[in-house]
């Protein structure tokens, strides 16, 4: 019995559920991130003038001996578009986010100041 509580309490910790979380809203993003960039940013880059350069049309390069470079260097431009647009959508949520934790007032004196102007009014 105490092996089946020691796995409830494994299961139960913070950590655990939290990396669950992650994965299932990571995978969602990815869905998303990967929509965007074939959907969205791909269209938008490969305009008709550039339609010989498709990243698809590299797939099918290969040398005599078979080795598919094409197909490489597809997943290596298809990577460095997906790390880019992550890059600006967490640069554009941590500027929204640093918005959100300024400062809505003026900061008041500090402790010292305070303590300064209380020394002197009590030397009057």
């Amino acid at each position: 019995m105490g092996m089946i509580s020691e796995f409830k309490d494994f299961i139960a910790k913070g950590n655990v559920m939290d990396l669950a979380v992650g994965v299932i809203i990571g995978g969602a993003f990815g869905g998303i991130v990967t929509s965007l960039v074939s959907d969205v940013i791909t269209p938008a880059l490969l305009n008709p003038a550039l339609k010989a350069a498709q990243v698809a049309d590299l797939a099918g390069l290969k040398t005599d001996g078979g080795i598919l470079y094409g197909k490489f260097l597809a997943a290596v431009i298809s990577f460095l578009v997906i790390a880019f647009v992550i890059f600006i959508l967490v640069k554009g949520l941590n500027r929204m986010k640093k918005k959100e934790e300024s400062p809505a007032g003026p900061v008041g004196p500090t402790q010292e100041e305070l303590l300064t102007q209380i020394r002197d009014l009590l030397k009057k």
